[in-house]
């Protein structure tokens, strides 16, 4: 059986209409609520991670940061950095994340690979943006974050049942050291 060019040309746009379809798919978990009013500017800047649900991008990795800035385009410059303890080396990447709606809803879709995005919720901040909990798309990405290398454990205790609440292991939780 001889294929046609037209078959090729019509498999490579259901491809690509594939990749972009599962590119821009990004969630909040059920029962999760996104910050609103969420204020973009005072979430900009840097964040420690006090804990997270382990994930193959974060395996061995302490002294993790987020550097977040903002962009002339309206999109967020995301800059993770992170000591693998293991290979006693620095890691980085570097990525984008865009608002989902509206910039005054804490729901961004970020990517670290092209055109294919994964969702980034924060679902608690307190009044003077110094603590932070985000979701990912689903249950399995949660991380806790501080603007000091530290998070009060009335915050901790808060935040933990609100996770657990939404159906998160929080026994699962890797807690992040800061010693370098």
């Amino acid at each position: 059986m001889k294929i046609q060019k037209w078959q090729i040309a019509l498999a490579g746009i259901g491809a690509a209409a594939l990749i972009v379809s599962f590119s821009s798919c990004v969630s909040i978990p059920k029962g999760a609520k996104a910050v609103k009013p969420f204020q973009k500017d005072r979430y900009l800047g840097k964040w420690y991670e006090i804990c997270r649900m382990d994930f193959k991008f974060e395996k061995n990795l302490n002294n993790v940061t987020a550097n977040y800035t903002l962009k002339d385009d309206g999109s967020i410059k995301v800059d993770n950095k992170g000591y693998n303890y293991l290979k006693k080396e620095w890691k980085e990447s570097t990525g984008k994340a865009k608002f989902v709606e509206n910039d005054d809803v804490a729901r961004l879709k970020v990517s670290f690979f092209g055109p294919f995005y994964a969702g980034y919720n924060v679902i608690a901040i307190d009044k003077d943006y110094k603590y932070a909990m985000v979701a990912g798309n689903n249950l399995e990405y949660l991380w806790l974050l501080s603007r000091e290398t530290t998070i009060p454990p009335a915050i901790i205790t808060e935040y933990l049942k609100q996770a657990k609440s939404l159906g998160y292991d929080v026994n699962k939780l890797v807690w992040t050291k800061h010693d370098k």
